[in-house]
């Protein structure tokens, strides 16, 4: 077995050994044994069969708190995992490599005239990755990917290959996804496909008071929305613009069909730059927004499903990373929850850049399910510093907001930093000790780990992530 494995990494072409792993913040760098980059299944089932301490999986690396790595694992960097096995237009489905980007997907179905169903805002992420986190989008009447994924195969801690789906291993596929590589290697996705229409963009400003109804009335049932989110102002927290994306037959304004990998983003950058900035929420409000968004824009749907981070970029510097978080409370609870988020970040001076309101459907069953019910989702890009006692103050606000979000019925978002006690993560994941009991029978040596499930599986009950890993 040890020669067989030797040989495995050999042909895997791309086998560092003891190598710094890091995220998309810059903020968590992680010296590993070894990384291995398959691009075969037996690759990944011969690896995890035949290695006995930890192995972490990482996809794009797009987590935020060292939830694809842990020191001294075997990682598994999915990203030459990346074919497409089987695509029918017919039937509007497609079976995809974990290590896939959503990007990649688009460019295989665009010419077909499909869409993902599902998939969150930018398309730079893998597949599996966003399966791992149970990511969401601005998408009317869907909401956690897990709506939008017909079955699953993974490879468990002994080896063996497993299919999964609603109605068959129904436990590890509501495990898994949304379970951050805890259970086994995501490899194999099936998914479902809609018709790639042509979109009008839409915007409406209004008092945050009135934003609840307007979405009951305006969105929720309307059947030519497509997409929607809300642009949250921070200057005072009571200003909304809502941004509509409805099904048109108008003339394109927008004649590319993707987001074309060449486009420059100066523009935007400059915008968000303004908005972290002192008195910049003014300005994007009254400024920025009605000239970025004064003009009706009419594209296709995957030219918004398109979109790359790197609009975002620089992200992280030497002193400095822009980063998320997300909050999820129940419909009738927004209102309230964003009175006290306000006083939170207001006391704490947080650099916000922009806050986006999302809404999402009820999660139909995963253990560790972000959306209980028909939920709001406040999703929050600021800018902090990296120094111990800066990242510490970060910590104590985030703190504050999760037991808001808690107390509020609602929960906090998982792929971001892991500043929550764990009497918190408890309280926001009340299915979580099932979880782990199913963890404990399918991973009985903890094989899968990252810096999540270091900070919460299997810790003394009294301690803490803040205490133990921040």
């Amino acid at each position: 077995m040890r020669l067989a494995l030797v040989l495995l990494l050999f042909l895997c072409h791309c086998v560092h050994a003891t190598e710094t792993v890091n995220d998309v913040t810059g903020m968590n760098p992680i010296e590993v044994a070894q990384v291995l980059a398959p691009t075969e299944l037996e690759q990944i089932v011969e690896a995890v069969r035949g290695h006995s301490g930890p192995i972490a999986i990482g996809g794009g690396r797009y987590s935020m708190g060292g939830q694809t790595a842990t020191e001294q694992a075997l990682q598994l960097d999915m990203r030459r995992f990346n074919q497409v096995l089987e695509f029918s237009a017919e039937r509007r489905e497609i079976r995809v490599q974990a290590g896939i980007t959503w990007r990649e997907i688009l460019e295989h179905i665009d010419p077909h005239g499909l869409s993902p169903q599902i998939m969150q805002s930018y398309a730079n992420f893998t597949v599996g990755g966003a399966l791992s986190v149970n990511a969401h989008g601005r998408y009317v009447g869907q909401g956690p990917l897990v709506l939008g994924v017909r079955s699953l195969r993974l490879v468990l801690a002994d080896g063996q290959v497993v299919d999964a789906s609603p109605t068959h291993n129904a436990e590890l596929f509501y495990g898994a996804i949304g379970g951050y590589g805890g259970l086994g290697v995501i490899v194999e996705a099936t998914l479902p496909l809609v018709e790639n229409s042509k979109l009008v963009r839409q915007t409406q400003l209004m008092p945050l008071s009135d934003y609840a109804q307007f979405f009951a009335s305006q969105v929720r049932g309307n059947p030519d929305m497509v997409m929607h989110n809300g642009i949250l102002y921070t200057d005072d927290y009571d200003s909304v613009r809502a941004v509509s994306y409805l099904r048109t037959d108008a003339p394109l304004t927008v004649t590319e069909r993707l987001v074309p990998l060449d486009r420059d983003y100066k523009t935007m950058r400059a915008a968000l730059a303004v908005a972290s900035s002192n008195g910049g929420a003014k300005v994007r409000e009254s400024v920025v927004d009605p000239l970025l968004l004064k003009r009706p824009q009419v594209q296709w749907r995957n030219h918004e499903a398109s979109l790359d981070v790197r609009e975002l970029q620089p992200i992280s510097g030497p002193d400095y990373s822009y980063v998320l978080q997300e909050y999820f409370v129940p419909e009738a609870q927004l209102a309230p929850f964003v009175a006290g988020m306000k006083a939170v970040l207001k006391a704490h001076k947080v650099k916000v850049a922009n806050i986006s309101i999302r809404h999402a459907k009820a999660d139909p069953g995963t253990l560790l399910a972000w959306a209980r019910e028909d939920t709001f989702a406040l999703v929050i890009y600021y800018r902090q510093g990296v120094s111990p006692s800066e990242r510490a103050a970060v910590g104590d606000w985030t703190r504050q907001l999760i037991d808001l979000a808690i107390a509020h019925q609602g929960s906090y978002y998982l792929p971001y930093q892991i500043h929550a006690s764990r009497k918190q993560f408890l309280a926001a994941y009340p299915r979580a000790e099932e979880f782990f009991a199913l963890k404990k029978r399918v991973d009985p040596t903890n094989k899968f780990r990252n810096k999540l499930w270091d900070a919460y599986y299997l810790q003394p009950s009294g301690q803490t992530a803040a205490a133990s890993d921040l």
